[in-house]
């Protein structure tokens, strides 16, 4: 089974795949954050780097998908394949971060990519509002987030919300605002209540919290 997470930069998508993986003793996968080599460089110069940094993230979810198919364990991904591509790179061109000739290619990789790649079982949609976000993101202190302005939050909001209403597959909507599921475990069982009734059917259930 795969479960795919998703949510805004700074939702606790990480956090929350760490601990659903631990209660449940899934297998994690995580976003190549911390071994981006064009991450910091991304933060400084949008333009400049986009296309590098969406097409490592591409590379790398892919070879996340191909790995989940032909495993037997409960895969748990913190960002999938699709959200990368109908999320954040949309975004980018929209924002003339990518050009046209580098927007096409991408989407060329992707078609091939994705003739390959399933949906997932689940998705868990995190969503939060933008004084969240920058709540968050401040508070885990990542040097190269501290410049990302509230219109590339916004941007990327809007299509989240866009993405999420049009989703054709199984999706768990959270609201996180008013959650901290990471410090308060009365947080953390509504969201496993919730997990438990979509998978396992124990009493009916709202999709959205």
């Amino acid at each position: 089974m795969h479960i795919g997470i998703a949510g805004n930069i700074g939702s606790g998508k990480t956090t929350l795949t760490r601990m659903l993986a631990n209660h449940y003793g899934w297998t994690p996968k995580y976003e190549s954050v911390t071994y981006n080599p064009y991450l910091e460089d991304y933060y400084k110069d949008i333009p400049r780097w986009s296309y590098n940094l969406e097409t490592y993230f591409l590379a790398q979810r892919f070879k996340d998908v191909l790995e989940i198919s032909k495993s037997k364990d409960v895969i748990i991904q913190d960002r999938t394949l699709f959200e990368g591509v109908y999320i954040f790179v949309a975004n980018n061109y929209a924002m003339g971060n990518l050009s046209k000739r580098d927007y096409e290619t991408y989407m060329d990789l992707f078609g091939v990519m994705s003739s390959m790649a399933g949906m997932p079982d689940l998705l868990i949609y995190l969503k939060c509002s933008i004084p969240h976000l920058v709540a968050q993101i401040q508070k885990r202190g990542r040097d190269y987030e501290q410049s990302i302005g509230l219109d590339y939050l916004a941007g990327l909001n809007d299509r989240y919300e866009k993405w999420i209403a049009e989703y054709k597959g199984r999706v768990l909507t959270i609201e996180t605002d008013d959650l901290d599921f990471e410090s308060r475990p009365e947080d953390f069982a509504v969201i496993t209540d919730k997990i438990d009734a979509e998978l396992y059917g124990l009493f009916p259930i709202d999709n959205n919290i």
